[in-house]
């Protein structure tokens, strides 16, 4: 046991020490909140401006086609398809005379195609302007419709997650989002670290270390020890990762005006609700304090819990199939590229599945790749980022934690087997079969 640690404390100084660990590790949260940065600026400056000269001999779609942010609607009398560009136009849109119930076309002419989105929102409005005129027809008043429209706007769904005889708000984007984050970061983390230990196993079979070492070390404990210690340089990473960008996020709120901080304090203190006597919140103030109680509605101690066990269950588990590879690999790299085909193919499936199941977290799929070891990291972190036990029972999680840990072991003992061969064995050609026979021979 001591023999393994001094091999898990070279590793992980030699790692930790190294100067590409420290930039990527301190500059990584800056570039993070950089991007959330630079994604809501673009989202802002990159709005597409389009200026639509509209031909309407009906009459009644003026007062449909409203102006937005993106679209400004003009009716102009001079305007046709052969001119709209030298009048200042982006586009032209023709709308023909609605006469009966038969299905109508309408066209726009545009230099420069538009966006789906665009469409679909001036379709959108003309259909509702058509189907405001036949109310209207029907005998209901112009003023009556805008004041049911307006007034039919005050409906908001909230979900709640029952705990026996009390319950918590949830919410689906955010689960959404936090599993497919969760699921990713897993996905990535098996492909670099696993491939870090491959790498390091190789670089000591092919320039002899490992000789060196095994006279003096078991060849599973090396194996073991090159394991843990990139894995904990992993989570070491993570936890510097979070607490960095927590800090980063609590700098960034103090750059807030004053009036703002009050307002969102005033919110956060009175359930999304100025007090009486205090003027109206701001927009900005009523969007952060919305950021903040969506986020609060996860349960963070048990997200962040599952997560690290998730990552350290799934490394071990593929850590040590890549280990095994490495152990077999001699000076051609392009051999441990054929071998590796069976142990990234699951990783890659396993992340697809996990895109589907932020979407749909209780469907049989999703129940199975979250028991299965090779899926199950990724798969059971999208599932719980929905709550527990409302999405998945305790007795889930603990099935699923306890076969992971029983599959990362099974995984272990057999590449072990495989290393305890490979790491000496020298000028054969590497394959499955080969590896699988060191497998299973009897000691």
């Amino acid at each position: 046991m001591n023999k393994i640690w001094l091999i898990i404390q070279r590793e992980y100084t030699t790692r930790v020490s190294n100067k590409r660990f420290l930039l990527v590790t301190f500059l990584m949260p800056i570039l993070i909140v950089g991007l959330i940065a630079a994604s809501a600026y673009v989202s802002v400056s990159g709005i597409e401006h389009r200026k639509i000269a509209v031909i309407d001999p009906n009459g009644f779609i003026q007062s449909a086609l409203k102006n937005s942010e993106q679209i400004e609607f003009s009716f102009p009398k001079d305007v046709d398809t052969n001119n709209y560009k030298e009048k200042g136009y982006t586009d032209v849109l023709i709308i023909p005379k609605f006469e009966g119930r038969e299905k109508t076309e309408y066209i726009l002419r545009s230099k420069k195609s538009m966006g789906l989105m665009l469409q679909n929102s001036i379709t959108n409005k003309i259909n509702n302007a058509i189907e405001d005129q036949m109310l209207q027809e029907a005998g209901i008043q112009q003023n009556v419709l805008d004041s049911i429209h307006t007034a039919s706007q005050f409906a908001e769904l909230k979900a709640y997650e029952d705990k026996g005889s009390s319950s918590k708000e949830s919410n689906a984007g955010l689960a959404m989002g936090i599993g497919y984050a969760s699921g990713f970061l897993i996905y990535l983390t098996m492909f670099i670290y696993g491939t870090m230990v491959m790498r390091g196993v190789m670089e000591e079979k092919t320039n002899r270390i490992a000789e060196v070492i095994i006279s003096s070390v078991k060849p599973f404990e090396l194996m073991l020890g090159k394991i843990i210690g990139i894995g904990a340089v992993g989570l070491t990473q993570f936890i510097l990762w979070i607490t960095l960008i927590i800090s980063l996020t609590s700098v960034a709120s103090n750059f807030l005006p004053a009036d703002i901080q009050q307002q969102v304090t005033a919110l956060q203190q009175n359930n999304g609700q100025m007090a009486a006597g205090m003027a109206n919140a701001s927009e900005s103030a009523k969007q952060i304090y919305a950021m903040q109680h969506t986020f609060a509605t996860a349960n963070w101690p048990l997200i962040i819990s599952c997560f690290i066990f998730y990552f350290l269950g799934g490394y071990l588990f593929y850590s040590s199939l890549f280990a095994a590879v490495g152990s077999v690999v001699n000076e051609d790299a392009q051999d441990a590229q054929s071998l590796l085909f069976p142990v990234t193919m699951p990783l890659i499936f396993s992340y697809i599945i996990t895109n589907m199941v932020t979407q749909n977290p209780n469907t049989p799929i999703a129940f199975w790749a979250s028991m299965i070891p090779f899926s199950s990291p990724m798969v059971m972190m999208a599932r719980i980022a929905y709550g527990v036990p409302s999405a998945v029972s305790y007795w889930e999680l603990a099935l699923s934690m306890g076969i992971l840990i029983i599959g990362f072991l099974f995984t272990t003992w057999l590449s072990g087997k495989i290393y305890r061969t490979g790491i000496l064995l020298y000028g054969k050609k590497p394959s499955w079969k080969l590896m699988i026979q060191w497998a299973f021979k009897k000691s």
